[in-house]
């Protein structure tokens, strides 16, 4: 139980040329995610599906720490990389 609303936070790679690069680009950005949630103190273990679960004060937390891995790692976020979101909307209410 946290703050966070929204169900799943994503990226997706839309500047790769390829899957080989859409591939490295998710790697370079999840240690990147890593190394962000680590500094700012936060859990880096990761659950069943493969992500991370740290206890986020809010939405706009977990997608300021997306936003600066996506950075940390050499990406321009809105043209490099997108976000996407798992709502969840059954959650919201």
């Amino acid at each position: 139980d946290n703050n966070v609303d929204i169900q799943e936070f994503m990226i997706m790679p839309a500047g790769a040329k390829c899957f080989k690069e859409a591939l490295r680009m998710g790697a370079e950005i999840f240690h990147a995610l890593k190394g962000v949630l680590k500094g700012k103190g936060y859990n880096t273990a990761v659950g069943d599906e493969g992500g991370f679960a740290p206890n986020l004060k809010s939405n706009e937390e977990a997608l300021e720490v997306i936003m600066e891995a996506i950075v940390k790692a050499g990406y321009k976020p809105g043209e490099d990389v997108l976000l996407a979101l798992d709502v969840a909307s059954s959650e919201l209410f």
